[in-house]
């Protein structure tokens, strides 16, 4: 049921929000040059790696952008891609690895590999049981971490010491008690938050 329900919003999502894109899209060309959409390696279900797809919110600079988290006021983001992320339009393409089977609409966050390299065996093996979402209690909870960060006088640790493990155990507590009805909820939840900001 939840594949199915997966396809279903996918594919209604990309078609309904399909001017949405367009006119994002052309925002982020005009605002800088560089491609529409930002790809990255991140660790999908059982530890498969796959390339996700976001819009493009920051400038394209081979040297800065090995950074693998961003903190409030990044000077690498555009004025475009400040609007975006702000509304969480820059998750939107990931429909794309949703209705490809790569996401589900809802479930844990993918990280990129050197972060899941850090997690407990224990935890991994469950959190990586599942499709990674778009939206998660994690990212409820944690809609705010960019601001959070530039707080930190070391973004990093702050996000390996104090974040991170916070986020895995409420995936960890998602895989254990998940069911359809919850995901609804989760989902509730997210409009919710957006709709607030």
């Amino acid at each position: 049921m939840k594949r199915l329900f997966d396809i279903i919003v996918s594919l209604l999502g990309l078609i309904a929000l399909s001017p949405l894109f367009l006119v994002v899209a052309v925002a982020i060309k005009r605002d800088s040059p560089g491609p529409v959409f930002f790809r990255q390696v991140r660790v999908g279900k059982d530890g498969k790696p796959f390339r996700i797809h976001k819009f493009r919110s920051m400038t394209v600079n081979k040297t800065d952008n090995t950074k693998e988290i961003t903190v409030g006021g990044d000077a690498r983001i555009t004025r475009t891609g400040a609007w975006i992320r702000h509304w969480k339009l820059d998750e939107l393409p990931q429909l794309i690895d949703v209705f490809l089977g790569d996401m589900s609409v809802v479930g844990p966050r993918p990280e990129v590999p050197r972060y899941v390299a850090l997690y407990p065996d224990t935890l991994r093996q469950i959190v990586l049981s599942v499709r990674p979402g778009i939206t998660d209690l994690a990212s409820i909870r944690f809609r705010h971490e960019n601001d959070l960060l530039a707080q930190a006088s070391d973004p990093e640790q702050a996000y390996r010491d104090q974040i991170l493990p916070e986020k895995l155990r409420l995936q960890s507590e998602y895989v254990r008690t998940r069911s359809f009805f919850g995901d609804l909820g989760i989902l509730a939840a997210t409009f919710s938050a957006i709709i607030k900001r």
